[in-house]
């Protein structure tokens, strides 16, 4: 196997590695602070489209870990992307909150429930029957269906939240149509997100929790890839899946030297 060229840019995933449940993770605030001084390319990522990049860095400051705004990567942002890119101008009938809403009027999309071309289903706290029952019927009506993120369950303090994935597939159920997934684990998210800092795939590494996602993401950009042990994933979960991570590390504080 050819060896890899030295990472020049990194890329994080934000839950289970640099933050827990809303707690900084030891070493998250040492390795935002080597990336910011070393000067190289970085994005935290994070599948979850609620918050826009401005609110997630005000949770983050508040945290105590400083991250630009345009170091900051979502579901949201690359799902904006992708439809600018596929079909500029367009509309769409949107479920989900001000993480999406706001990256859709950003490049100019106009939402309504009138004959979209999309339906773009996110994450929110507050599904409800009403805007699904729409949903699939403007789907059944020619709507392309798209999906921010293809995760089934979310984290809270009182347990598992059903997720976007799990809507996704109440409305595939009901209407025969699989959404698009523009988040992790597509590479397209990455390879966006490498677009927006300048980076490129064989120099850049993504460091993740979960093997489903963002080790698998990173391996279909061409990335090398760092699993953390401090959220979803064991390593003995490791084993279970075709793929493995390049490295596997206890937490984020065991990277900051790499930088």
């Amino acid at each position: 196997m050819a060896e890899r060229k030295p990472i020049e840019s990194w890329l994080t995933d934000m839950d289970g590695v640099l933050i827990h449940e809303g707690v900084p993770i030891p070493g998250a605030d040492a390795f935002i602070k080597k990336l910011r001084e070393s000067g190289k390319p970085f994005l935290v990522l994070t599948n979850n489209s609620i918050y826009t990049a401005r609110d997630l860095q005000a949770r983050l400051t508040r945290m105590g870990l400083e991250v630009p705004v345009e170091n900051i990567w979502t579901s949201a942002l690359a799902t904006a992307k992708f439809l600018d890119d596929q079909r500029p101008g367009g509309t769409a009938y949107v479920i989900g909150e001000a993480g999406l809403t706001t990256a859709l009027h950003d490049i100019g999309y106009v939402l309504t429930d009138h004959d979209p071309d999309y339906v773009v289903l996110g994450e929110t706290r507050t599904y409800s029957f009403e805007a699904m029952t729409k949903a699939v019927r403007l789907i059944n009506g020619g709507a392309r269906f798209i999906c921010t993120n293809p995760d089934e369950t979310g984290p809270s303090t009182e347990g598992p939240l059903p997720a976007t994935g799990a809507v996704a597939a109440l409305i595939t159920k009901a209407t025969g149509r699989n959404p698009y997934f523009a988040g992790k684990p597509n590479p397209l998210m990455m390879r966006t997100g490498l677009n927006a800092i300048g980076a490129h795939s064989e120099t850049s590494a993504m460091i993740g929790d979960r093997m489903d996602t963002d080790v698998l993401a990173g391996l279909e950009a061409g990335m090398e890839t760092f699993l953390v042990l401090t959220g979803l994933t064991s390593r003995e979960d490791v084993d279970q899946h075709p793929f493995r991570p390049s490295n596997i590390v206890e937490s984020i504080a065991d990277l900051v030297e790499r930088v």
